[in-house]
């Protein structure tokens, strides 16, 4: 008898560190912690909890989904990466999730997923339109429904299920969704003149 897949998901995209375990259809755990900082260190531990207090153990899941943001950019980075390392190690897919996709799991196609950004502005995706994700200020309005990113253990739960209905097809490696450019940027001046 063959068992449902165990899909791992995880989400660093925004002020929290969440995690979900589900097996077909049911969730059996999530967790999450609130954090702006530090989820690089918490990440891995989180997961490691989520797993073998389900009495799970790493060489069982079937695959890895993970938040791709859009979010903090750092956030997202270490989420991604991580997926990677554990998709190679485990020899399973990583399957990537927008924030967009995990918002509007559930609902009607026919709603607009936004996740807040900095500076007043939220990020859109409004499939509807035909536009690409796109990043404008907040608040912003439509006809149709507009869905904000549910909380982080939702999320992540989320993001399992997106990434259980993409197992078997062909999914590209995991890549953060950046809609616009980090901050930083390299320095503009011109570079000492060393004689």
């Amino acid at each position: 008898m063959v068992s449902d897949p165990l899909i791992l998901a995880f989400d660093t995209s925004a002020a929290h560190c969440a995690a979900a375990l589900l097996r077909g259809d049911e969730i059996l755990a999530s967790k999450v912690v609130e954090m702006s900082r530090g989820q690089a260190e918490e990440l891995m531990p989180l997961l490691e909890t989520l797993l073998t207090d389900q009495g799970h153990f790493w060489n069982d899941l079937s695959a890895i989904g993970v938040g791709i943001g859009p979010g903090n950019f750092t956030g997202i980075r270490i989420s991604v990466s991580a997926a990677r390392g554990l998709s190679l190690a485990l020899n399973i897919p990583a399957i990537g999730v927008s924030t967009f996709d995990a918002t509007r799991w559930g609902h009607s196609s026919n709603c607009v997923a936004t996740v807040p950004a900095p500076r007043d502005h939220i990020y859109v995706l409004d499939q509807a339109s035909g536009k690409a994700p796109h990043l404008t200020p907040a608040p912003y309005t439509s006809e149709r429904e507009i869905l904000s990113p549910p909380t982080g253990d939702i999320l992540a739960s989320n993001i399992a299920r997106c990434a259980s209905a993409r197992l078997g097809a062909d999914n590209p490696r995991p890549a953060p969704l950046y809609i616009r450019s980090a901050d930083a940027a390299p320095a503009r001046d011109q570079p000492p003149k060393i004689l």
